[in-house]
């Protein structure tokens, strides 16, 4: 499992606070790792727990863990006591089950304690969990993040907010330990519609720059120059600087994998269906997203949308 890395990396000033993370996935982990780095008491969960045993060695080895980290065997256990609760799973289900139950983090969470979701998920779960931690007590703010693995690693994640301004606040400085950008964009689920947009604009992008890397290539241009001289004009983007030349080295074992972009992009058509929005390009790209899948590119990095261009 790769460690957060640290090598540009300033952690806020702030008081040391005892949380928990649920969820050790390639972006829970680092994520938990830059908490414990920055000074937190933490205690993770994950459902394969040799995961939750791999993150305390990490720590203890490194020398990093300032307070007594943890793993515990459930979600209610993890959260004992803790002030902030993160979370950072696959989708609405396993999110439901990280929360709600017996072993669910909101039977062990303490009045008044905060639980920050950083699944991209649907924004009706987002709401549906925040009315139900309300009625419990607690607060509950939807968090998905933008970035990526490396994001995630570097401690540089966007975060889009939704939820109560006050627990935000009470957030905000304990989250800047991962996040170069952690901002409240409106009530609850409005984090989640944040990260639609951000996934409908993503998706464009890359289709945009796959059509015109394959353009050029069939035209006999040598696109690492095209892409550099462009690079400085309008059609400059970070797909273009960050994945344009590995898309033209066919090389797509970069980050976000296709699987979930296409789980990201069903989110948002359901979304469009129920408030109206028309989405056509969206629509496409998330087919071609689909005959990237069935040309078994399942964990090819999104830019691969290329590869269904030069069959």
């Amino acid at each position: 499992m790769t460690p957060p890395s640290t090598n540009s990396k300033s952690y806020e000033s702030c008081p040391s606070t005892k949380v928990a993370f649920l969820g050790l996935g390639v972006m829970g982990f680092p994520m938990a790792g830059h908490l414990a780095l920055a000074g937190h008491q933490v205690t993770v969960y994950n459902r394969t727990a040799t995961k939750s045993v791999a993150w305390c060695t990490e720590f203890t080895r490194a020398g990093t863990a300032s307070g007594p980290n943890a793993h515990a065997d459930t979600p209610r256990l993890a959260v004992h006591n803790a002030d902030l609760v993160f979370c950072c799973v696959g989708n609405d289900n396993d999110l439901r089950s990280v929360t709600i139950g017996p072993d669910g983090a909101f039977a062990g969470m303490k009045p008044g304690s905060i639980f920050v979701d950083h699944t991209t998920a649907s924004a009706s779960v987002a709401r549906e969990l925040s009315a139900l931690a309300r009625h419990q007590g607690l607060h509950f703010i939807d968090a998905p993040v933008s970035g990526g693995q490396a994001g995630a690693q570097n401690g540089m994640l966007t975060v889009m907010c939704g939820g109560d301004g006050a627990a935000f606040e009470t957030a905000r400085p304990v989250a800047m330990a991962f996040s170069r950008a952690f901002t409240l964009v409106g009530d609850s689920g409005s984090g989640q519609l944040a990260k639609m947009v951000n996934q409908i604009c993503i998706a464009g992008l890359v289709q945009g720059l796959s059509e015109a890397i394959a353009f050029g290539q069939q035209a006999g241009l040598d696109m690492n120059q095209v892409l550099d001289v462009i690079g400085k004009g309008a059609a400059q983007s970070w797909q273009l600087d960050n994945r344009g030349k590995t898309m033209v080295a066919d090389k797509f074992d970069f980050g976000f994998a296709v699987d979930w972009m296409r789980k990201d992009l069903g989110l948002v058509l359901d979304e469009g269906k129920r408030n109206g929005a028309r989405l056509p390009v969206t629509a496409l790209i998330d087919q071609f997203y689909a005959d990237v899948q069935h040309m078994g590119g399942n964990r090819w990095d999104t830019s691969s949308l290329i590869k269904r261009l030069k069959k």
